[in-house]
């Protein structure tokens, strides 16, 4: 029973400078992102992702009992399990996004390494027929001014 009335009054509780440097991490990691997108490192399609997640950590600093919400929402009594929770599926998410693109672009490269040997013998093949045209009209034309003298 005692465990059930801990479970029932189980708050978020930050003191203000915790909220404060969660506040301040949320920032700075969010201009990080920008920093990121601005030296192209970060392309602004993948950047959203991460904006929502500095957004995430901003709303959870200014807001602490959001959490408490978030693990009501999700039947969790501790919210700090609700928050590993939320974290894990997001890395779950983040790495099945990643696997995806690896995947689009696997296929990708497998094609265009196919194109450019296509590409390389069409170019052989054009070679190897001027070279015989060449060869075989540059004789009669050795020819003809031998002919004339």
């Amino acid at each position: 029973m005692s465990r059930l009335a801990l479970a029932a009054t189980n708050t978020v509780r930050l003191t203000s400078q915790t909220r404060i440097l969660a506040a301040v991490l949320a920032i700075a990691f969010m201009l990080l992102i920008l920093d990121l997108i601005r030296r192209d490192r970060l392309q602004e399609r993948y950047s959203v992702i991460w904006f929502v997640a500095g957004l995430g950590m901003l709303a959870g600093a200014a807001f602490p009992g959001l959490l408490k919400l978030v693990a009501d929402a999700m039947g969790v009594r501790d919210t700090n399990v609700a928050l590993f929770s939320i974290v894990l599926l997001l890395l779950l998410g983040l790495a099945l996004n990643f696997s995806v693109i690896m995947s689009r672009q696997a296929a990708q490269i497998t094609r265009l390494a196919q194109e450019r040997a296509l590409e390389g013998v069409h170019k052989d093949e054009a070679q190897d027929s001027s070279d015989k045209d060449a060869g075989s009209s540059g004789g009669s034309a050795t020819s003809a001014p031998e002919d004339a003298l």
